[in-house]
């Protein structure tokens, strides 16, 4: 039996991009309309909660039909106000709250101008940690963690800090800063976001799959499909870049998505879709792909939004695409811009992700 019981708390921290954060608090007030923010405006794209339900139930919810915007959430169990940060500690309810048959680890964020390094918290709440409950150290993929939040201000310094299993949090990566490490031979920064999507969403990409990849130029996603085996087709106008020009598993189309269409592609387990295009003529044009995606195939595409009217546009797109394909997933990863990633799926009917 697991002996995992932090307190319920009521009392919660959300992060997202700064510039979606006021639509990640309309899914926060959609899910509990009596929620209370505090705005940080030390803290860009954080905001401190206290909500009418638990933060258990909240993460509960969120597992099963995850918010778009919202990236991260995490409870507070502890609220300091500290002269030195040496002085941070857990307390014994919260350490006894951590059980020891479980991994764990500590992600801490600091906001303002602070001395300490992230890495140096961590490392001392979690010495903690091992020599008092005995827990295991997990950096990557801990199943609980222990979130930090540091606060500098005019007022001082501030100290949040909470006890959740990873799977409640949105995301595995504190603040949902899902980092990857600089491959030499990258392409376009855009291959992040399709690794990211993969992982995120777990896209299936089984050995040898034929994958179709629209707007393709310069070719960063049609690497990375490379490199976890597919069989690519790349659609473009412009040429690809050269490191890719002789690669065998990769032919190349110098067409526009619309008229590669028109020649009857044939079928494809995986559909990827980048372009710089209106979000509703994107989602046309992913609906007419449709019957070229295999009975279990799956389709990645990107959605740009514009600064104004936001929302309508994505409805609107989902409208659309709902007539191909159950829309799976529709998350803000932190790799996108001002987009969003959809992970749609054929056959495999899920409700929405929400937009209200």
């Amino acid at each position: 039996m697991s002996r995992f019981l932090p307190p319920t708390t009521h009392l919660w921290l959300g992060s997202a991009d700064p510039d979606f954060l006021d639509l990640a608090r309309r899914e926060i007030a959609a899910a509990d309309p009596e929620a209370v923010f505090q705005p940080l405006p030390e803290a860009p794209g954080l905001v401190r909660v206290c909500s009418q339900r638990s933060f258990a139930d909240l993460a509960q919810a969120w597992q099963a039909n995850p918010p778009i915007f919202l990236r991260h959430i995490c409870p507070i169990h502890q609220e300091r106000q500290l002269d030195e940060i040496s002085l941070l500690r857990l307390d014994q309810n919260l350490l006894a709250a951590i059980d020891p048959a479980l991994s764990f680890s500590v992600q801490t964020r600091r906001f303002g101008k602070l001395n300490v390094k992230p890495f140096q918290v961590n490392a001392a709440l979690a010495e903690q940690v091992m020599a008092t409950v005995g827990s295991p150290l997990q950096v990557k993929d801990p199943q609980q963690v222990i979130s930090v939040v540091l606060l500098a201000s005019s007022t001082g310094l501030r100290a949040w800090l909470g006890l959740s299993l990873a799977a409640q949090n949105l995301s595995t990566w504190a603040g949902g800063v899902h980092r990857f490490r600089r491959d030499p031979d990258q392409i376009s920064r855009a291959e992040f976001k399709l690794l990211e999507a993969i992982q995120v969403f777990r896209v299936p990409l089984q050995p040898g799959g034929r994958a179709l990849d629209l707007g393709a130029a310069p070719g960063g996603w049609s690497r990375i499909l490379r490199l976890h085996g597919q069989q690519v087709t790349a659609v473009d106008p412009a040429e690809l870049d050269e490191r890719l020009r002789h690669d065998a598993g990769i032919c190349h189309h110098r067409l526009s998505a619309q008229a590669y269409l028109a020649r009857c592609p044939g079928q494809f387990h995986l559909i990827l879709n980048d372009m710089r295009m209106d979000g509703r003529a994107s989602a046309h044009l992913m609906a007419a792909f449709a019957p070229h995606l295999e009975p279990q195939g799956a389709a990645v595409m990107t959605l740009k939004l514009p600064h104004q009217h936001r929302l309508r546009v994505l409805r609107q797109t989902l409208d659309i695409l709902g007539s191909a394909f159950p829309v799976v997933r529709a998350r803000h990863l932190f790799h996108n811009r001002s987009e969003i990633t959809l992970y749609l799926q054929k056959g495999i009917p899920a409700p929405h992700s929400s937009t209200t």
